[in-house]
């Protein structure tokens, strides 16, 4: 049980370094940043798998934590702790739900909140330097939905080449065909 219990916490560490470098570099590298955001998430869904729910809302909470701390852009951290640090925790919760076309109607509502928000509050930070075209905000907050299912989709993916490349199978037998 103690080595179970000491391997989750150096995991933990290991997606917490690796979150934060992946966020940091978000705070200083133009024009990849929502990229950059977006691969740092997908460390809390990592712990999520190997140490449950709680694991996960701990690396979250660490996450922004230590990168309020070590990041010399504070305002960089708020797409990560406004959608992305917290996005695989709603997604375990969503997909829940055995409804496959609820789910995908629950995470459009919830990109849809998420997309008004931001565009209203943050949307200069959220965006950078994308310069976007001259559109009503609800062409904007459409486009945006499909981005963030398109996001979704991606994600799910790299969470399942985890599961059966990493997690089953052990990183030392990971083959790339």
């Amino acid at each position: 049980m103690k080595n179970n219990r000491t391997s989750t916490i150096a995991l933990g560490g290991i997606c917490l370094a690796l979150t934060v470098i992946f966020m940091f570099a978000g705070s200083i590298v133009p024009g990849i940043e929502l990229t950059l955001f977006a691969i740092s998430s997908l460390f809390t869904a990592i712990m999520i798998i190997e140490a449950g729910v709680g694991g996960g809302i701990i690396l979250f909470a660490a996450a922004v934590l230590l990168g309020f701390f070590i990041m010399p852009n504070k305002l960089a951290l708020i797409p990560y702790a406004f959608f992305f640090g917290y996005y695989g925790i709603v997604k375990f919760f969503i997909e829940k739900i055995n409804s496959g076309i609820l789910q995908i109607i629950i995470k459009t509502v919830f990109f849809a909140i998420v997309l008004c928000v931001g565009f209203l509050c943050f949307k200069e930070l959220l965006l950078g330097s994308i310069n976007l075209p001259d559109y009503p905000v609800w062409i904007l907050i459409i486009a945006g939905i499909l981005m963030m299912i398109l996001y979704d989709y991606i994600f799910t993916f790299l969470i399942n080449f985890y599961l059966r490349r990493i997690k089953h199978k052990g990183a030392d037998n990971m083959k790339l065909s």
